[in-house]
C-alpha cells in the first residue's frame, strides 16, 4: 500500500513539474522583451550548457528589430488592429503603372526589414509592395506573439490599408514566410479575403508540428513536452492550441497558389508541406510546389536567388 501511495505521489509530482516547465516554456516562447544587448540564438547555435538551462527555465527572447530601411521611395505607415495593437509598415509604390500590390508577411522572430530583398524583386516586376511588422516584432507594439493565431488581425489591417489605396482584391498578392504563411492560410477564410494570388513559403502544418520542431532542435522528446507546450501556449494566449492547424484552412484557398520549401529545412518537415499542398482548394495547374534543394528554413530569395526569382516571375505572370 505504501509503495502504491509513493508511486502516486511521484506521478503527481512529475505531472505538476512537467506542467510547470511546459507553462514556463510556452510563456517565454510567446513573450518577447526589449533588450538590445541580448542576442537571440537558434537552438542549433547553443552550447550544451545553454540547452540544459533552456530546458529547465526556458529561453529569453528579445524583440526583433528592423535593421534596414528601404532604399526606394516609400511611405512610413502606422496602423491599428481591431484589438488595439499598433503596427508599423512600409508602403513602396511602383515607379510605373502598377501590376497590383504584394503584401509581405515575415516569420516568427523576424521583421519587415528582413524581407526587403523579396519586396525589391516584386518592385522590379512592377508591383506596389507593403511590408508590415507583426505585433511583438520590429517597430510594432505588443510583446505577445501567438505564433500566427491572432496575427491574422495584423493581416486584416494590412489588407484594409491596401484596399483603401484603391486596390482591387484580385490584384492583391499575399506573400508569407513560415508564420507569415500560416497567417495567410488562417486569415483568408477567417475574414473572407479574396486575394488574386498567394505565395506560401515554408508554412507549418499545425501548432503541434511547430512545437515538435522546437523539441527536435534541442533534442528533447516530443512526448510529453509537445502536448504540454501546445496546451499551455494556447491557454496563455486564449485559444485551444490543438485546433490551430493551418493545413485545414488550406482548402479555403481557391486562388492561384505557389508553395516553396527548402530540402534541408529543420523546422518544417516535408510531410507538412505536402499535407498543406494536398489540402489547397485550388487545383493544378493553378497551384505549384517548388523545392529548393540547397536551402533550409531561410530566405530562398537570398540563398537561391535565381531559382526563386524565376519561379516568382512565372507564377506572377500566370493567368488567373
Amino acid at each position: 500500500m505504501k509503495f502504491l501511495k509513493r508511486c502516486g505521489y511521484l506521478l503527481l509530482f512529475l505531472f505538476i513539474l512537467f506542467n510547470v516547465i511546459g507553462a514556463i516554456h510556452a510563456w517565454k516562447f510567446t513573450h518577447f522583451y526589449d533588450d538590445p544587448n541580448h542576442v537571440n540564438k537558434k537552438p542549433e547555435q547553443m552550447t550544451s550548457g545553454e540547452k540544459v538551462a533552456m530546458i529547465l527555465t526556458g529561453v529569453k527572447i528579445s524583440k526583433s528589430v528592423d535593421t534596414d530601411t528601404p532604399t526606394l521611395e516609400h511611405e512610413n505607415v502606422i496602423l491599428h488592429t481591431r484589438d488595439g495593437i499598433r503596427l508599423e509598415g512600409w508602403y513602396i509604390p511602383s515607379d510605373k503603372a502598377p501590376n497590383g500590390t504584394v503584401i509581405l508577411l515575415h516569420g516568427y522572430g523576424s521583421s519587415r526589414s528582413d524581407k526587403l530583398p523579396e519586396a525589391n524583386y516584386f518592385h522590379q516586376l512592377g508591383y506596389n509592395t507593403f511590408l508590415i511588422d507583426f505585433r511583438a516584432h520590429g517597430g510594432s507594439g505588443g510583446y505577445a506573439c501567438s505564433i500566427g493565431y491572432r496575427e491574422t488581425e495584423d493581416l486584416l489591417a494590412a489588407w484594409r490599408f491596401v484596399k483603401n489605396k484603391g486596390e482591387n482584391d484580385n490584384r492583391i498578392t499575399l506573400w508569407g514566410m513560415s508564420m507569415g504563411a500560416a497567417v495567410i492560410l488562417k486569415g483568408v477564410p477567417e475574414f473572407d479575403l479574396h486575394p488574386g494570388r498567394v505565395i506560401l513559403e515554408a508554412p507549418f502544418a499545425s501548432l503541434t508540428d511547430a512545437v515538435n520542431s522546437r523539441m527536435r532542435s534541442v533534442h528533447i522528446p516530443n512526448y510529453p513536452f509537445t502536448p504540454l507546450l501546445t496546451f499551455w501556449g494556447g491557454i496563455e494566449q486564449g485559444f485551444w492550441g490543438f485546433d490551430f492547424e493551418p493545413y485545414r484552412y488550406a482548402e479555403k484557398i481557391t486562388c492561384p497558389a505557389l508553395m516553396c520549401w527548402g530540402r534541408h529545412d529543420p523546422r518544417v518537415m516535408e510531410f507538412e508541406t505536402q499535407k498543406i499542398f494536398a489540402h489547397l482548394g485550388v487545383k493544378a495547374p493553378h497551384k505549384s510546389l517548388v523545392i529548393f534543394e540547397r536551402s533550409g528554413h531561410q530566405s530562398f530569395c537570398r540563398n537561391e536567388g535565381d531559382k526563386w526569382k524565376a519561379g516568382i516571375k512565372d507564377f506572377m505572370a500566370m493567368p488567373e
